[in-house]
């Protein structure tokens, strides 16, 4: 396992916001705040759009609007919060949209046969990240920890920030996001941490939601169960995984397809997974001969799972936090490791790189996260605690 580099890259944090209020309130905050990230985010994927299938942005959003109904019957005040959004960047209500389903226009072929005949969209590596839940014999300190490495597209690097979104009576959620996004992965004040990671293979044309709302309405409940609840009755557009911890020390991880879901539980408290199918692969992908998009998740997952081993012996959350963010900067396999690094073979606008190391202490509600590859820079504590305010549990 290669060590953290001892060279520092530049020093870099990543920005935090905070919003409270009504959604429409909340949004305002948030593309008010956003607003230059934002639009290097729409100017990002108009040019990897462009590339990739020969889209142009305004057909990108357009096309976008074909969630905007399922979505508002399904969560309304997403919507709202959305429509804030666009209000305070000054753009449109589809581009956002857009940006929240930007995994369903990159894995959904219907955009590519927009265009001409026999024009078909470049495929497309499945998101990748790799996460993982450790607590009872596996957290040598007695902690329960949820993380992962959030491994995305370089472009969009400099939208990338946390938000810490204020609404009661539900939860606090603590979150790592591209600007104007309304969900991804992160924790709430009830103990409840989501780690996701994209899964990839084509199912059905039926609408299912983006995994944005998904993740935001599983961060949105107060209790495990009711999480887990949103996972098994919504249907999303996107084969996804998730990976649900809480403080009590539970971990659970769902294969959540519009097809049908498989689930793992941890083994003596440890749990990691990919990009890849490790639950069981769905009968619609094995039949037609299913081979993991992300061939190097299959590298990943028993690296981070052999990494991770060490917290057996950690004697406290510091050290934790030293052996988590060793085990994680992993470089077997560079550039495409465990610490995902641009690839200097592919074009800039293909380049892939770890955009955030997260790491929550759902026993005592820090939140700790790097701004960008953990091996060469050092974890920012968040100014908030995960069970802060009034809709806390400390």
């Amino acid at each position: 396992m290669a060590p953290p580099s001892t060279t520092s890259a530049p020093a870099r944090i990543l920005p935090v916001i905070e919003i409270s209020g009504s959604p429409l309130d909340r949004g305002r905050q948030y593309g008010e705040a956003v607003r230059p990230r934002l639009r290097a985010a729409l100017g990002y994927y108009e040019e990897a759009f462009g590339r990739s299938a020969g889209l142009t942005w305004d057909r990108v959003a357009a096309r976008a609007g074909r969630w905007l109904d399922p979505v508002r019957a399904y969560a309304p005040d997403l919507v709202e919060e959305m429509r804030g959004i666009a209000d305070g960047a000054g753009v449109g209500l589809l581009d956002v949209l857009a940006l929240n389903a930007r995994g369903e226009v990159i894995y959904d072929k219907s955009f590519a046969e927009m265009e001409a005949a026999g024009q078909q969209a470049d495929e497309e590596p499945a998101e990748g990240c790799t996460s993982f839940a450790a607590y009872g014999e596996a957290s040598g300190d007695g902690h329960v920890y949820a993380g992962q490495n959030w491994d995305w597209r370089a472009g969009v690097q400099d939208t990338v920030v946390m938000i810490r979104i204020v609404q009661p009576p539900k939860p606090t959620l603590i979150m790592q996001v591209e600007a104007g996004q309304v969900g991804r992965q992160g924790a709430n004040s009830a103990g409840i941490a989501l780690n996701a990671n994209g899964l990839g293979g084509r199912f059905d044309d039926a609408i299912g939601l983006p995994q944005t709302v998904v993740r935001r309405s599983v961060l949105d409940q107060s209790n495990i169960t009711d999480a887990l609840d949103v996972l098994c009755r919504t249907r999303a557009h996107i084969a996804s995984n998730a990976l649900l911890t809480c403080r009590e020390g539970f971990a659970i991880d769902l294969e959540t397809t519009p097809a049908g879901h498989g689930w793992m539980y941890p083994t003596d408290g440890l749990l990691v997974h990919g990009n890849h199918y490790q639950a069981g692969i769905p009968a619609q992908l094995a039949a037609s001969g299913y081979r993991p998009m992300s061939s190097d998740s299959l590298v990943r997952v028993p690296r981070a799972e052999q990494g991770l081993r060490a917290l057996r012996g950690s004697t406290g959350p510091e050290e934790s936090r030293a052996l988590v963010r060793r085990a994680m900067s992993d470089h077997l396999g560079h550039p495409e490791s465990l610490c995902t690094h641009p690839d200097p073979r592919r074009p800039a606008v293909e380049h892939w790189t770890t955009l955030v190391s997260s790491l929550a202490d759902l026993t005592s509600g820090d939140y700790h996260v790097t701004a960008g590859t953990p091996c060469d820079r050092a974890y920012q504590h968040m100014p908030w605690n995960l069970y802060d305010g009034p809709y806390g549990q400390n």
